[in-house]
């Protein structure tokens, strides 16, 4: 990571290594750090967007996308298995990878739940909807990234969106 990625860089390596147990353990509180900046940016895009259900559910989901956008790096330490310690070989334990992201995911599944209640959404499983719509986000932020000269169509987000989270027309 480098400052310009949004992470100080006020220390140099072989400093910090005496605050953690090991290399994962570093990369865990970077990866961890990066969570909690794209929570509250979901946060924000939840509140921005007012009342509307189904405008909040739009918001989250591009707020998670301009995330991917405007920081590929740490995306992709994020998600994309740059980072995946081998467990049992570091102090990373199974709970510290099945937390992360725990709460940007639940802020989706109460936006698709936001919608099925006010009858926007005609899905009759919130969970399992928002983890899929979880992974189509990922998979267009990945290929989009992989993929700059791919002619997206104008409304791909908004196609997924739609059709993963059972939106009416």
């Amino acid at each position: 990571m480098s400052a310009g990625d949004g992470f100080p860089l006020r220390r140099t390596a072989p400093s910090i290594y005496p605050h953690f147990a090991d290399q994962p353990a570093i990369m865990l509180a970077v990866v961890q750090q990066a969570f909690t900046e794209l929570e509250s940016r979901l946060r924000s895009a939840v509140e921005e967007a007012g009342d509307d259900p189904r405008e909040r559910l739009y918001a989250v989901c591009n707020a998670h996308l301009e995330f991917s956008r405007s920081h590929p790096e740490r995306y992709r330490t994020m998600f994309g298995g740059l980072w995946m310690p081998t467990l049992g070989d570091s102090s990373v334990t199974e709970r510290d990878l099945t937390t992360l992201g725990r709460e940007a995911l639940q802020i989706l599944i109460d936006a698709l739940g936001g919608c099925v209640t006010a009858g926007h959404s005609t899905s009759a499983d919130p969970v399992a909807d928002a983890i899929a719509l979880w992974f189509g986000l990922h998979g267009f932020a990945h290929q989009r990234a992989v993929s700059r000269v791919f002619p997206w169509p104008a409304d791909t987000a908004e196609r997924i969106i739609t059709a993963l989270a059972h939106l009416n027309p």
